[in-house]
């Protein structure tokens, strides 16, 4: 449930901005996620950060993805982040919302940027039961954010995400995301206020494993 969604407008996400990936080179696309996209993540995302920082029980920052270190693919993503640290997110466990050409994904992100994903591995699988049963059964997991690939979490068995989290212990650009993925054509993302209450209630859900890895 959000905290101060209700009196809110938002802004949602319609077919155009999902078309923003269909055109071609990277001056031409980085303007049209800066100034059709980016908005709405920072509206969106205030209300986001504030959400979750109730349930954190700590300040959570609003960061927008820049794409800086592109100079000549344009990104076939893009998203905001949501995390403890004011400076950076990527090295630390962090919440995510973005879109590809054809889903929007809500993320509890752990990339491989975080210094300690060994260990957040380790604690993971010390209390597999525990993070298995946090995760309902209609989200999907991916293991690299740079793929629009995932595992339906429906469909996996507990050996299964132990092999998902010994990746993620082992190798080193391996990463583990856990959340949904909306179709670009459902309904919910032309409702900015019901897609806010789907995204904050889905960081509350995954809240557990958000503390479990801030370690």
């Amino acid at each position: 449930m959000t905290t101060q969604s209700a009196a809110v407008s938002l802004p949602g996400f319609s077919q155009a901005d999902f078309a923003v990936f269909q055109l071609a080179g990277l001056e031409e696309r980085m303007a049209a996620i800066q100034n059709q996209i980016q908005p709405k993540f920072r509206a969106i995302g205030e209300q986001l950060s504030v959400d979750a920082a109730v349930h954190a029980g700590n300040e959570m920052y609003l960061h927008v993805a820049r794409h800086a270190r592109r100079k000549v693919n344009p990104p076939k993503d893009t998203w905001l982040a949501i995390c403890n640290n004011k400076r950076g997110y990527k090295a630390h466990p962090h919440f995510q919302l973005g879109l590809f050409d054809d889903h929007l994904f809500i993320w509890l992100a752990l990339i491989y940027e975080v210094p300690n994903k060994a260990n957040i591995a380790t604690a993971f699988l010390k209390q597999l039961d525990t993070v298995i049963a946090a995760v309902p059964s209609d989200y999907v997991i991916s293991l690299d954010h740079m793929k629009k690939e995932s595992m339906a979490v429906s469909e996996m068995s507990k050996q299964d995400w132990n092999d998902a989290l010994v990746r993620f212990r082992d190798v080193q650009k391996s990463e583990l995301l856990i959340g949904r993925h909306i179709e670009a054509n459902d309904p919910i993302l032309r409702d900015g206020k019901a897609l806010l209450a789907l995204a904050s209630s889905t960081y509350e859900t995954l809240m557990p494993l958000y503390h479990m890895a801030s370690i």
